[in-house]
């Protein structure tokens, strides 16, 4: 018999091993792929028939590693018909594989001998496939995930560890973590890949299996790198988890590949706490390590619906909160949207949230394109009543102060929220009322540079911006700085309306022209005036 020799496993091949000594070569060079299809299921239908057609499984790993894709994809289907047949058949070698040299030396018998030898290929099949999943051609790659997936679906019903399986749980862990180790890829973007692999993330088995092995691929992954931003791996990273679509009850955990015929309620896999806890190992692991600028914005967004819910400490999130509020911009105000929900619904005690937000008040927000999300947010932030008043008059001073300098966009937003702030808590009116002398000049003590809103002093100076503001050039902005004059109202300004109006919007309105105002007529009807024979010939209009 023809033995080809092929040493190591499949579990940590890496990526980039040549995963068989036999040469490449265009087998298809002479040959069409409906022929070289129909050769193949002959090959396939003799070494299933008769042991003596073994070595013809050499035939199928060659086309396997062919350079023509066509002829790769023939060759997976090939494969994966006859090593699932295997599988079943129980033709596999079962337990610690020995060499195909001890075979050959050993006293085993010839049943045990052919066993070993196809269990070898199988391997050998595997390893090629791994590799075929960062092949240069989408088809390739999702040919070689299928059957890569069948092949564990076939090792979870038929095992080829030999265990007491009355104790231990049946599951192809290492051929899992290792197409999940190859989808990862450090140089090409195999999102089209991972939407494809999402079908089988729907099983409940796979999911939580595959969770902890990207929880493990990452740590040696980025550790390997000393923490080195890897962007196309964190992209594959992201994209992964992002197709993880976790159950929220236990009732939900219905679909598994593989069912455990003894104790399957003790299974970590048929549990959701344990799934939580893998899920939120996996998110924390990846959340560690530094990020492209690009990707926290994304996460961030997805956070308080797609991440915190399924995680069974939430508050384990402030690091990385805390880091991305570093990075500045959007993603500083989204962070502070995170650690809002995290105060709010799962009682996290963080006391510089709103420092931190206070700090965020800059001169460049009302330029940025996300000007309209962070007073939103911002409203959202400061409209409980229960906030002390030195800091919503910090608050209010530093906005004014802001104003002085901000578009008329800008300001139709800013003046209304200054407005509400006051309203909500009537101790700010103090800010409006200062009294002094007419001819009496102040200093302001109000300290603009001052990061912590408890030591700003804004509750000792006034909104004299707003009094400024009276004289703006723009109409619509003068009034309403006018508002400030009278007393303000109950009713919180709706600034909804107004959060999202650009320049061009607002010079459109003011260039449009003015409807003409139609006057009210005053009616009455004529006692003498042009009356003949009793019958009134005109009416008579004059203005109000």
């Amino acid at each position: 018999m023809h033995f080809f020799l092929f040493s190591g496993g499949y579990a940590n091949a890496p990526q980039s091993t040549n995963m068989a000594p036999a040469k490449k070569r265009n087998v298809s060079s002479k040959a069409n792929v409906k022929k070289i299809k129909i050769d193949l299921e002959g090959t396939v239908e003799r070494i299933l028939t008769s042991r003596k057609h073994a070595n013809d499984v050499f035939d199928i790993l060659e086309f396997l590693q062919s350079e023509k894709e066509k002829d790769i994809t023939c060759a997976v289907d090939a494969c994966c018909k006859l090593f699932c047949t295997f599988l079943k058949r129980k033709d596999l070698f079962i337990g610690k594989l020995p060499g195909e040299d001890e075979a050959i030396k050993g006293e085993h018998s010839p049943d045990e001998k052919y066993k070993i030898f196809m269990r070898h290929r199988y391997n050998n099949c595997v390893e090629i496939l791994l590799e075929h999943l960062n092949h240069e051609t989408h088809e390739v790659k999702e040919s070689s995930l299928c059957c890569l997936m069948k092949f564990a679906a076939g090792q979870g019903l038929h095992p080829l560890e030999d265990l007491d399986w009355s104790e231990h749980f049946s599951f192809p862990r290492e051929l899992v973590q290792a197409v999940v180790h190859n989808i990862l890829s450090q140089s090409s973007d195999n999102s089209l890949l991972i939407s494809r692999f999402q079908e089988f993330l729907e099983m409940e088995d796979v999911r939580y299996y595959v969770m902890s092995s990207i929880r493990d691929n990452v740590a040696t992954v980025m550790d390997k790198s000393k923490g080195v931003v890897l962007p196309v791996y964190q992209s594959n990273v992201f994209t992964l988890m992002l197709n993880i679509n976790m159950p929220s009850q236990d009732s939900e955990l219905t679909n598994f590949m593989v069912k455990q015929e003894a104790k399957h309620e003790d299974w970590k896999a048929a549990k959701l706490h344990d799934h939580k806890r893998a899920f939120e190992k996996m998110w924390l692991g990846f959340l560690k390590y530094k990020l492209p600028s690009s990707m926290y914005k994304k996460i961030l967004v997805i956070l308080h619906d797609s991440i915190l819910p399924h995680m069974s400490k939430p508050t384990l999130m402030i690091d990385f909160l805390t880091a991305a509020y570093d990075v500045g911009g959007a993603i500083s105000l989204l962070a502070l949207n995170g650690l809002f929900v995290l105060i709010h619904q799962h009682n996290l005690d963080y006391p510089d949230f709103y420092k931190k937000l206070y700090n965020l008040l800059e001169p460049s927000v009302f330029h940025v394109k996300y000007r309209a999300r962070f007073f939103h947010l911002a409203n959202l932030f400061l409209s409980s009543s229960h906030l002390p008043v030195y800091l919503v008059a910090a608050f209010a001073k530093r906005l004014a102060r802001l104003a002085l300098t901000a578009p008329p966009t800008a300001l139709l937003i800013v003046l209304p929220f200054i407005y509400n702030l006051i309203r909500r808590h009537p101790s700010c009116r103090v800010l409006i009322h200062k009294p002094s002398s007419e001819d009496e000049l102040l200093d302001d003590p109000y300290v603009m540079e001052e990061v912590d809103p408890a030591l700003c002093h804004a509750l000792e100076s006034s909104l004299w911006e707003i009094k400024t503001l009276q004289k703006h050039y723009h109409p619509d902005v003068a009034k309403a700085a006018m508002l400030i004059n009278t007393p303000l109202s109950e009713q919180e300004d709706d600034i909804s309306e107004v959060l999202e109006i650009t320049s061009y919007e607002l010079m459109e309105r003011d260039l449009k022209p003015t409807k003409s105002k139609s006057f009210p007529l005053e009616f009455e009807t004529a006692a003498h005036l042009l009356e003949r024979r009793g019958e009134v010939l005109g009416q008579h209009f004059c203005l109000a």
